[in-house]
């Protein structure tokens, strides 16, 4: 169990702009807290609706022990529930992805239909009530065809990121792609390092060169570290997606989330070893390719890549305090054809090297935070995103920490009068 007390005194001690204390990234306690506190209580990126394309498709996640099954419904409408059958409570769904016509549960044949209502439990009272025993559901929230869930009872507000989104990735038609490859891998890190290292790209230089060769490491428009010929570029690149009315300054995202549209470097128009599309056939009605790419983030647990040709999407989820699953889902035009418009191994190729490079980065970290040498470091400057996550991550914690109204008055009464 978590000693809050002791929580709270390592939250008062942080350093806004260091890296957090030893015990965030290596204690059990602190992986327990975390599901409790950040990915119980936060909306989680789960899938694209092409993930789950026909009706009774479904995907499962895990969110610490909680298993969640998001399934594709009647008329195209996703649901999410609880993975947890009402009778004894077994898994429903016990793979990764799947279809049904119906949820049966594997245990004693429960049959549950695709919205979570239990259509027959064989052998119970005549006088049972099914309609008392559908499968609990879980909320969700489908943006642009990208789908978040939450766990909590009351989800925290999601609006603010759904209108400010929005108008960036829309025009990629995200809901209007199919899936063209998705590889799952387990970096030995805490999620925090491995959110906290894909936030910046100050060890690109020394780690990516695949994805430095079309990837430019600034991350705002006007970073002080850039030369003239990035200005020069910028005041290029706006001008055209000013003309096509595709929005790119940065949206005003907290602590919370970040949106925005960078260019590739000169020459370049996808994620692929010689800067080349990727995919012949372009995203939604796109007929310019060379449209940068939107950076998307949110936390806790995805980041996106938006392209004229292609979608990326990560998404992490936490396994212990010191293993992370990384889910990277790579999404086509619709119509795309594999071996005419793209080819897998073009497609995937700069991704899937940069991914492992960061996996041999985040196990090295979290080796070298496990040993009783560590302390917080500073962040630099470029990594002002640290800063904005570990801030955000701070607030998280704190707010679950505080008790709620009325609970230290109730304690102290009953203390007095016992």
């Amino acid at each position: 169990m978590t000693d809050r007390a002791h929580v709270r005194a390592l939250l008062a001690g942080r350093r806004e702009g260091y890296s957090l204390a030893r015990e965030f990234y290596t204690a059990p306690e602190m992986h327990e807290l975390d599901i409790e506190a950040v990915f119980s209580n936060e909306w989680i990126f789960a899938c694209n609706v092409a993930e789950i394309p026909h009706e009774g498709d479904y995907i499962t996640l895990s969110i610490g022990e909680t298993s969640v099954v998001v399934v594709r419904g009647k008329s195209g409408a996703v649901g999410a529930f609880f993975n947890t059958c009402r009778h004894r409570g077994s898994l429903i769904c016990t793979q990764a992805a799947g279809h049904a016509k119906r949820l049966v549960c594997p245990y004693h044949q429960w049959v549950y239909e695709l919205d979570g209502t239990l259509k027959s439990a064989r052998q119970m009272p005549a006088d049972f009530d099914r309609s008392a025993h559908g499968l609990r559901p879980v909320h969700v929230e489908t943006i642009c065809g990208m789908v978040y869930i939450c766990i909590a009872d009351t989800p925290p507000d999601i609006a603010r990121f759904k209108a400010a989104v929005t108008p960036y990735i829309a025009p990629h038609h995200p809901e209007r792609s199919k899936v063209a490859f998705s590889m799952t891998i387990v970096e030995d890190a805490n999620w925090k390092l491995v959110i906290e290292n894909n936030r910046e790209c100050y060890h690109c230089i020394g780690s990516h060169p695949e994805l430095l060769a079309t990837l430019i490491e600034f991350a705002l428009p006007d970073d002080p570290r850039a030369n003239r010929d990035f200005q020069l570029l910028m005041q290029e690149k706006t001008a055209l997606w000013d003309s096509l009315d595709l929005p790119h300054l940065p949206a005003d995202g907290g602590t919370e989330f970040r949106c925005i549209r960078l260019p590739f470097h000169r020459g370049a128009v996808s994620f692929t070893a010689d800067g080349r599309p990727a995919c012949n056939k372009l995203l939604g009605d796109f007929t310019e390719r060379d449209l940068g790419s939107v950076r998307m983030f949110r936390v806790p647990n995805n980041w996106n890549h938006f392209l004229s040709d292609h979608i990326i999407h990560f998404r992490v989820l936490p396994i212990s305090a010191t293993q992370t699953a990384l889910k990277t889902t790579w999404l086509v035009h619709e119509d795309a054809v594999e071996g005419v418009d793209y080819d897998i191994d073009t497609l995937i190729e700069v991704w899937r090297a940069t991914n492992a490079q960061d996996a041999t980065l985040v196990e090295h970290n979290q080796r070298g935070v496990n040993s009783k040498a560590y302390t917080p470091g500073p962040y630099a400057p470029s990594e002002f995103m640290l800063t904005n996550f570990t801030n955000w991550y701070a607030q998280k914690l704190d707010d679950y920490l505080k008790p709620a109204p009325g609970r230290e008055k109730t304690i102290r009464l009953a203390v007095a009068q016992g």
